[in-house]
């Protein structure tokens, strides 16, 4: 059977099918920000949680790299795959990204698993804030900071290829407590509500329904739970990822293909259905 065919089966089963959709940060390369694990991305560690919370010097790394980052995340406007799953507006949307996409194409029924880059929280007092607020504060700390580094690469999440963050000054919350992303960090849990929620959505389905995975590798299991909860009902799984994925045994069909290109012929195969 041709690829051309295949896709063709995996679109007759989503279409008209309730369906959940889990996306990971493969959906995003087209709105030009980089992924960890897609074909020819090099090798990168993320700081962990232990590691943030360790010590004065790791938060100060982290913000100083992630207030360059910001500079092109923050600009990133969702693409063709963000606007057709918005259309498709499924029964839940499970978001493994934190670039906050899929809220600026007007998803409604969603789940940010790993939360929401563009709010911080304070690690005493818990109160939250916003990123756009304490980005205008570290630019007024760190003067010509963006003009002496904003030639270097990026990285997923917001984050650069940076090692000279010394003399960066990262303030803290008024109650004196340090500021970290909401957003969850490797080592770090997902919050149990959120995770109950989409496990809800999953169970809902059955064998009527449908879970399709869109560009992500599965790799660590706050995806893949979801999809072995669908195998286990008996809820076909399409996977659209380049790559291989820890979930390709359980499914139905798994597809080498774009992410924003099939989602859009999924959502005009879905409108004439």
């Amino acid at each position: 059977m041709t690829i051309a065919a295949i896709e063709g089966e995996a679109l007759d089963l989503l279409a008209g099918r309730p369906l959940v959709v889990l996306t990971g940060a493969g959906l995003s390369t087209d709105s030009g920000i980089p992924d960890y694990r897609g074909p020819g991305a090099p090798s990168r560690m993320p700081m962990t949680y232990q590691e943030f919370v360790g010590s004065a010097e790791a938060q100060q790394r982290y913000w100083a790299r992630s207030h360059l980052g910001w500079q092109r995340m923050g600009r990133a406007v969702p693409n063709h795959g963000h606007r057709a799953l918005a259309a498709l507006d499924p029964q839940l949307l499970i978001t493994q990204n934190v670039d906050g996409l899929h809220e600026a194409a007007g998803s409604r029924a969603l789940v940010a698993l790993h939360g929401r880059v563009a709010d911080v929280v304070c690690l005493t007092c818990r109160t939250t804030s916003s990123r756009a607020a304490l980005e205008r504060e570290l630019d007024a700390l760190n003067p010509q900071w963006l003009e002496r580094h904003g030639w270097v690469e990026s990285r997923p999440d917001g984050d650069v290829d940076l090692d000279d963050t010394h003399d960066f000054v990262v303030p803290r919350c008024p109650c004196g407590g340090p500021l970290k992303p909401d957003v969850v960090f490797f080592g770090e849990n997902v919050p149990p509500e959120r995770v109950a929620r989409c496990y809800a959505a999953v169970e809902a389905l059955g064998p009527s329904g449908a879970l399709l995975v869109a560009g992500s590798s599965l790799t660590v299991m706050s995806g893949l739970r979801f999809v072995k909860r669908a195998a286990a009902g008996g809820t076909p799984i399409v996977i659209v990822n380049r790559g291989e994925t820890r979930g390709d045994p359980l499914a139905a069909y798994k597809l080498e293909v774009g992410c924003s290109e099939f989602l859009t012929r999924l959502c005009t195969r879905a409108a004439g259905s």
